[in-house]
């Protein structure tokens, strides 16, 4: 565990954050969300702009998928490597790290001249934002009791809507003013502002707070091979890759799925994607609010969470099968409405799996939870194309998000109970 390698000094436990400097932190967080959701969907934008990037590189459906997706190749797989790193060194500097390669990587990619090169800084992408969400999820672990914590983490997740929805309108009118080149290179550089107030308000005392809570509590650890072998946890990850999927759908092909399945303009397209991830991101946080003010009150935290987790989930099927069956100006409405509804499982889910296993090393059970969180990042993409290429339009494509959304529920349902948690070895 990273705890035992604490230097002496840094055993005692630290002094508690006023509200203030807490929430500031918070904020920050969720701007570093942002940002690092603008350097995802800027390429979506980009692969909408037929006439441009498109034509630039020469671009066919199986390669729009495949760009889509390399993200979330090295994302993915680093997910656990980067929950180690930051319980063994902390969040401050390997967040910092992490943010000043991704940004950079993002600005580079206006001076890419072949579809080869273009892969390969998508892929130092997901090297450089493999980070984010380990980090985030620790120090709200460490700072944000239970009553609260659905809060924090709903308020965090939205960010990460809020970021899609601000990144793609942001991307839209920069490409339609200034190019793709000049629209990548101004988020990737202005980005980097980010680094000075992170730099001078962050604390770097995690792992002395995860000490602290551990003889506070009096917890035995859970060691991270017994939260492997744990029901509990290969249901989240089954269940985080059913959410997930229809997000990064939602990520990767909505910009073109309003334009191309309901005849948008570029503008319009980029408007209603934003509407879609804005109403997700203030469900999410209302969401967090009310389980932390239920459960504040009494109520069971794992009834509570594992309750809103499946209605999110059943909301946002309903607003699918809506949108199969209803007019093209009803079905566009449902269609935000079923990626709002979602917005009930994100803060819940999240915090439900800290709820279950308090015990266990946070980042690496983080990056567990968010490795599977991005492998649909790599098969949402790649599966939409090849779905589109073979029946010509979006109905296959919104089925297969039914699909997982259906399993997802029934995980939730089945095996992500407390009965099945792991315990202490």
């Amino acid at each position: 565990m990273a705890s035992s390698t604490l230097a002496p000094q840094q055993a005692s436990s630290p002094k508690s954050l006023n509200q203030a400097h807490r929430w500031t932190i918070l904020t920050l967080l969720c701007i570093g969300f942002m940002i690092a959701y603008f350097d995802r969907v800027n390429l979506s934008v980009a692969l909408a702009d037929k006439e441009g990037f498109l034509s630039f590189f020469r671009l066919n459906n199986a390669d729009r998928g495949l760009l889509g997706s390399a993200f979330f190749w090295s994302y993915a797989l680093l997910q656990i490597p980067a929950g180690w790193i930051v319980d063994r060194w902390g969040v401050k500097w390997t967040y910092a790290a992490g943010f000043l390669l991704w940004s950079l990587t993002s600005a580079a990619t206006a001076w890419v001249g072949s579809f080869q090169t273009l892969l390969l800084l998508r892929i130092a992408l997901g090297i450089g934002e493999s980070v984010v969400t380990p980090a985030a999820m620790r120090w709200i672990r460490f700072n944000f009791d239970e009553s609260q914590r659905g809060t924090a983490v709903g308020i965090l997740m939205a960010s990460a809507k809020v970021g899609p929805a601000l990144g793609s309108y942001l991307a839209t009118v920069l490409l339609t003013s200034v190019g793709w080149q000049s629209m990548f290179l101004t988020i990737g550089l202005g980005s980097l502002l980010w680094l000075v107030p992170w730099a001078l308000l962050m604390t770097n005392d995690d792992r002395a707070r995860e000490q602290a809570a551990k003889q506070t509590s009096g917890a035995a650890d859970i060691p991270f091979f017994t939260v492997m072998r744990s029901p509990v946890i290969w249901g989240t990850i089954v269940g985080t890759f059913c959410y997930q999927y229809f997000v990064y759908f939602a990520l990767t092909w909505m910009p073109a799925y309003f334009k191309e399945a309901f005849q948008m303009s570029l503008n319009d397209s980029g408007l209603f994607t934003a509407a879609s991830f804005l109403a997700m991101a203030v469900i999410a946080t209302l969401a967090g609010f009310t389980a932390d003010s239920l459960i504040a009150k009494g109520k069971d935290p794992v009834f509570i969470r594992r309750s809103f987790t499946i209605a999110g989930f059943l909301t946002a099927a309903a607003g699918l099968i809506a949108a199969l069956n209803t007019p093209p100006q009803v079905a566009l409405w449902m269609v935000i409405a079923s990626l709002g509804g979602l917005g009930l499982t994100t803060a819940n889910y999240w915090a439900l799996t800290q709820t279950l296993m308090p015990g266990a090393a946070v980042g690496r059970i983080v990056g567990v939870q968010n490795c599977a969180a991005s492998l649909p990042g790599i098969v949402a993409p790649i599966l939409t194309g090849a779905l589109i290429s073979s029946s010509g339009g979006y109905q296959g494509p919104i089925l297969a998000v039914l699909i997982f959304l259906g399993l997802g529920v029934t995980m939730y349902l089945t095996v992500i109970q407390r009965k099945f948690a792991p315990q202490p070895a």
